[in-house]
């Protein structure tokens, strides 16, 4: 019975730990980003590619992701002012069924973006895999990420431990979050981004290199 209860003191004071270095890891990455994140495309520089992170199309409500419409409402005015000659979707497509990238393109399109300006990468699965693929893969060390801040700061963190200069634009919030489950997540996500960094996680994919500007749109 004591051993019990000792094992169970022990595992409770292991997930109190982890809760507290995982809260710790995403108030760092915050204040990390900080500097390179704005909601002004004017305060952000110039530079040729937006790296535009996925979501699910369709939220938990059963109508559109308010994440994934924010998102591409910012990528789209992003690049109407300019500051960016294409955009880079990036998502999950891990079915046949399921295509984040695509369902990204065509909701770009529809914001009046052409289509000869949308790239898309099918396999980031991952932040970390999204960041570390838009060098090794499509070529750009220089580019602004497009996301919620929240997850900005875990983007912009990754890409400049990567040696990418990254800028973030942060698209509109969500007033009300979906579940705890969707505010709660970002705490060990910044945790596991210290991890992938420190063991410098290989993406799921890599794949054959698409130079963006002078290869065409896939």
């Amino acid at each position: 019975m004591r051993l019990m209860l000792y094992a169970v003191l022990a595992l409770g004071a292991a997930a109190l730990l982890l809760s507290l270095l995982s809260w710790i890891a995403e108030r760092r990455l915050e204040a990390l980003a900080d500097p390179y994140i704005s909601s002004d495309p004017a305060k952000l520089p110039g530079v040729t590619v937006a790296l535009v992170l996925g979501a699910a199309p369709i939220g938990p409500e059963g109508g559109p992701n308010r994440y994934f419409v924010y998102r591409l409402n910012a990528a789209a005015a992003l690049y109407k002012a300019g500051k960016v000659k294409y955009l880079l979707v990036s998502g999950d497509n891990s079915r046949p069924d399921y295509d984040e990238p695509t369902a990204m393109r065509a909701g770009l399109i529809e914001r009046g973006v052409p289509a000869e300006a949308i790239y898309r990468d099918f396999a980031g699965f991952r932040t970390w895999d999204s960041v570390v693929r838009v060098e090794e893969v499509f070529g750009q060390t220089r580019v602004i990420v497009v996301s919620q801040r929240f997850h900005l700061s875990r983007a912009i963190f990754l890409a400049r431990q990567q040696g990418i200069e990254a800028w973030g634009f942060e698209a509109q919030d969500v007033a009300r979050a979906y579940s705890i489950v969707t505010i709660l997540r970002r705490y060990p996500s910044a945790l596991r981004a210290y991890f992938d960094v420190w063991f410098d996680t290989p993406p799921k994919y890599t794949g054959p290199r698409i130079v963006i500007g002078r290869d065409p749109p896939n």
